[in-house]
């Protein structure tokens, strides 16, 4: 993975974002005068301040998919978080260039988070996504397997996917000479890649060796179907309507049939016996309906299922960790909530208890 050199100019910019997002919250506020949400949620002063200074960057929904990825990836590494790296941190080949980097915290690990980044399908890689993969090792004690899937629209739909069952086969033949039980793999993503590690779930079921856990954080679950929290913040700096049209225009061939399970994961037959789930939702991100309404269909099929809810958060918040507080603290709590799932079902503790408190609380 290469490594991206920065001006004086840009380190200085980061320096002042960072010193930006711990302003007192009082002062963030009357910078940024949060908004509130239909929901009655008002965002994070951190948050709506970062979002405030977003709305004059580079939209990348503008440019060609090589131009938006020297963007995005220049950007996550300026403005990344800064996490201490991992004892091992090596690379495998999954398949005739299809790479992903293993990330183990300490000399050994009882579990394996098989983890896909966002980007939408068309951006992102493990390069750009290291602080994530570093959290998520460090406060489970997994190894995190993170893989390089291929990226529209040069390898358009379904190209991930067959990545994704390459990685999962993969894992599953080789855990045992990572130390690594292969019935506990949690199979985890963001956004497209949350899309990717549901499907997956999915394409696996039934099987002798399943995922012990699915973790999808704001999922893509449903491009069938609008829905209003896709209106209500179209205009999000954090991910807008136009760039939503971006993606798809690149992952989707022409006649692609939207409610294709593999697309639209909502859409299949039956969601029973699939892997019991944690499921996050930022209360200003476009796609909070298509994780909410994902979720409720898990619980309403059987499946076990924690909704984490960040209700002044917004879009991504994964990638945001070095420049907002609150976004740091979303994450560490999702960290914490795999971690725990994780013990319990190792049966040192009582069992998981499904959390539809979060969904009762969400009126959209």
């Amino acid at each position: 993975m290469s490594t991206q050199h920065f001006t004086l100019g840009q380190r200085l910019q980061r320096l002042l974002l960072v010193a930006l997002s711990h302003l007192p919250a009082p002062l963030q506020r009357v910078l940024a005068r949060p908004p509130v949400n239909s929901a009655g949620d008002r965002m994070a002063p951190d948050v709506a301040l970062l979002m405030k200074l977003s709305e004059s960057a580079e939209d990348f929904s503008d440019l060609s998919a090589t131009e938006a990825r020297q963007v995005t990836e220049r950007d996550l590494a300026l403005f990344g978080d800064r996490i201490s790296p991992c004892a091992l941190e090596e690379e495998v080949e999954i398949r005739d260039g299809l790479w992903a980097t293993r990330y183990r915290s300490g000399q050994s690990a009882r579990d394996l988070i098989l983890f896909f980044h966002g980007g939408g399908f068309a951006l992102g890689s493990r390069a750009s996504y290291t602080a994530p993969a570093r959290m998520l090792a460090h406060g489970t004690g997994a190894d995190v397997l993170s893989v390089e899937y291929r990226l529209a629209p040069e390898h358009p739909f379904p190209a991930a996917h067959d990545d994704a069952l390459a990685a999962w086969h993969h894992v599953v033949t080789h855990a045992a000479d990572w130390g690594i039980d292969p019935r506990r793999v949690v199979v985890a993503g963001e956004s497209a890649g949350g899309n990717i590690a549901a499907v997956l779930c999915q394409q696996v079921r039934g099987q002798d060796v399943q995922p012990v856990l699915q973790v999808l954080i704001q999922p893509v679950t449903d491009v069938s179907v609008h829905r209003s929290s896709q209106d209500e913040f179209a205009d999000s700096p954090a991910l807008t309507a136009q760039q939503v049209a971006w993606f798809m225009g690149h992952y989707l061939p022409e006649g692609t049939d939207v409610a294709d399970p593999r697309v639209s994961p909502l859409r299949a037959a039956s969601l029973e016996g699939l892997p019991r789930a944690i499921v996050t939702l930022g209360g200003f991100d476009p796609l909070h309906d298509d994780g909410h309404a994902y979720a409720t269909a898990l619980l309403e099929n059987g499946v076990p299922t924690t909704v984490i809810r960040e209700a002044g958060n917004v879009h991504g918040y994964l990638s945001f960790t070095a420049l907002s507080p609150s976004s740091k603290a979303a994450t560490e709590r999702l960290v914490a909530a795999i971690r725990t799932t994780l013990d319990e079902r190792s049966g040192r503790t009582a069992d998981l208890t499904v959390t539809e408190a979060a969904l009762a609380r969400d009126t959209r």
